[in-house]
């Protein structure tokens, strides 16, 4: 009987972790995708050249966003037991993407004035939760260096 009463204690806290972090999962889906929508209009690369124009430079700065996104008990779960029979760990997927575009995201809205962000960089880590193979949260932090043009009417001329 008691052994019973664990399995549901277990299932319950199994299927409330299920639930509680699809339903975190999707609003911040929500909130990345109306936020880039917001900012899509600062085009950002991993190149290290301005993107098309013949404005020059007026000023450049180092552009940061950094992000640390827990792992839900569902996920790390569904983990281990991929860890078991081996295969993609989907789980994980999903909170590497959110990370990835939550730090991007956060870079932008470091620099709102800037024309552009070029030499996009990005840096995952893992942090540990006690045992050293199993992930706890995973830190993304998206740096990259804002291009401030000047205007095309008022252009600097060369010397």
């Amino acid at each position: 009987m008691d052994a019973l009463i664990q399995l549901i204690f277990f299932l319950t806290l199994l299927t409330l972790g299920y639930v509680f972090g699809k339903i975190a999962e999707k609003k911040h889906y929500r909130s990345i995708i109306e936020r880039e929508k917001q900012w899509m209009q600062i085009p950002t690369t991993s190149g290290r050249r301005v993107l098309g124009t013949d404005r020059e430079v007026k000023r450049v700065q180092l552009a940061t966003g950094s992000v640390v996104i827990s792992v839900d008990y569902f996920k790390r779960i569904l983990a281990g037991l991929r860890n078991i029979f081996g295969g993609n760990v989907q789980s994980y997927e999903t909170l590497v993407d959110r990370a990835r575009r939550e730090a991007v995201l956060r870079m932008k809205e470091s620099c709102p004035q800037a024309d552009q962000i070029i030499n996009l960089r990005l840096e995952t880590a893992s942090i540990s939760k006690g045992n050293k193979n199993q992930i706890g949260s995973v830190e993304v932090l998206a740096y990259g260096t804002a291009v401030y043009l000047y205007p095309a009417s008022t252009a600097a001329t060369s010397p």
